[in-house]
């Protein structure tokens, strides 16, 4: 029998994703899950957008310039400037998401058996990504601690080495909530440019900023521009995650003409999707306002919820919808397995994402778990307790016989 590629094999199980066969055969059993597990908005779409597509009288649904519609870019190079971010639009080339912008950016700046460093946890997607273009993720670990603020500089320096092609982080970040700081930014600035670095910043969350707190590119960081590259979407910022559009963001001129010859492989984004993603630009400011405030009170209610959970720990987050939680068990993953398979409070049970898929280093985040805040408040209520009775049944009873089992 043929045999797959040592690529496949290495390619890791998405930790957002694994337990989704447990889940489907409890919904099967009648059970009703609170997702926590994935970051889905339940924020309705811009009308803008939805109606762009209902309303649209194509006759012929045709390819578009690989780099999407120039339209579009311009619309986005406006989206910029209120940020205070000055982005031409040829320093856009629009893609099927930001994943797919991760995998054009890793394709035009390294070679196999390259390395880039990031801080983990991180958005467990990077480490696939890494996966397919042949090149090594270098952890550098920050700690629930702090709130997974960005690690000392010096901890970085220590692992550049001539393979060392960038930096990526994510900002605000997927799995922590964390929001870098305008200093920490520079940090990272001054370190790209002494080590001639591609800094790499993962942008999709830039609207979800709480408690007064402002987000800061390294777009506005004008001695970074041949070496800043952002990646955006519009499917967290507009509730539209189907939609599949996002972009690549840079200055350089090589990397955007560079990452063009994989979008001309892949011939073009979608159109639909680009059409309801433009119109989605000319939704109002009230739009951001209203949902901005939706995230903010369901993070107040589920961290305060967490912390009457004896022996929980719970990072802080100050944007995106995401937190990291350290519960009073070994293993996470065990334990979001058997919420799924073998727990419920009349009928009801609780999906959460184990952490340790979020590090590429094999003995962090294994009593740790994602939480993503989509639901409304009454659920995310809801969801801890039934976490809470779930933690306390599983601490005094579960826990020992599957120690003892393994």
């Amino acid at each position: 029998m043929p045999s797959v590629s040592r690529k496949g094999k290495a390619m890791p199980e998405s930790p957002i994703r694994k337990l989704v066969p447990y889940a489907e055969k409890a919904k099967k059993e009648g059970k009703r899950i609170y997702h926590l597990n994935i970051g889905q908005p339940d924020i309705k779409t811009p009308i803008e957008a939805l109606n762009a597509v209902k309303n649209n009288t194509i006759d012929v649904l045709a390819y578009s310039h690989s780099a999407g519609f120039e339209s579009f870019s311009e619309k986005l190079s406006g989206y910029y400037a209120k940020h205070d971010i000055t982005i031409a639009a040829d320093d856009i080339l629009v893609t099927t998401g930001g994943s797919e912008a991760l995998i054009f950016t890793m394709g035009s700046i390294t070679d196999p058996g390259d390395e880039i460093i990031v801080p983990e946890p991180f958005y467990a997607n990077y480490y696939s990504f890494s996966t397919q273009s042949n090149i090594k993720v270098v952890p550098v670990v920050s700690s629930i601690e702090n709130d997974f603020a960005l690690p000392e500089i010096s901890e970085f320096e220590k692992l550049i080495t001539e393979k060392t092609k960038a930096i990526l982080i994510c900002n605000p970040g997927n799995p922590t909530g964390y929001l870098y700081s305008k200093n920490e930014i520079k940090e990272l600035t001054k370190l790209a440019i002494k080590y001639d670095l591609f800094l790499i910043s993962d942008e999709v969350y830039r609207e979800f900023v709480y408690d007064g707190s402002e987000h800061y590119s390294i777009l506005q960081e004008k001695e970074l521009d041949d070496h800043a590259i952002v990646i955006d979407s519009v499917s967290k910022r507009y509730s539209m995650c189907g939609a599949r559009i996002g972009c690549m963001v840079s200055k350089n001129p090589s990397v955007i003409a560079t990452a063009m010859k994989f979008a001309q492989a892949r011939l073009s984004p979608p159109t639909y999707a680009q059409i309801a993603s433009e119109a989605a630009l000319e939704a109002p400011d009230s739009y951001y306002k209203e949902t901005v405030e939706k995230y903010k009170q369901r993070r107040d209610l589920l961290i305060a919820e967490l912390k009457n959970i004896p022996h929980l720990r719970v990072s802080i987050p100050r944007g995106a919808f995401y937190c990291i939680a350290e519960l009073p068990i070994k293993n996470a993953d065990h334990f979001c397995q058997w919420l799924l398979s073998e727990f419920d409070i009349n009928n009801e049970t609780v999906m959460l994402a184990p952490a340790s898929g979020f590090y590429s280093s094999a003995d962090q985040g294994k009593n740790q778990v994602r939480i993503a805040y989509v639901l409304n408040r009454r659920d995310l209520k809801k969801a801890t307790q039934i976490l809470k009775e779930a933690l306390e049944l599983y601490t005094t009873k579960i826990e020992l016989q599957f120690a003892f089992e393994n």
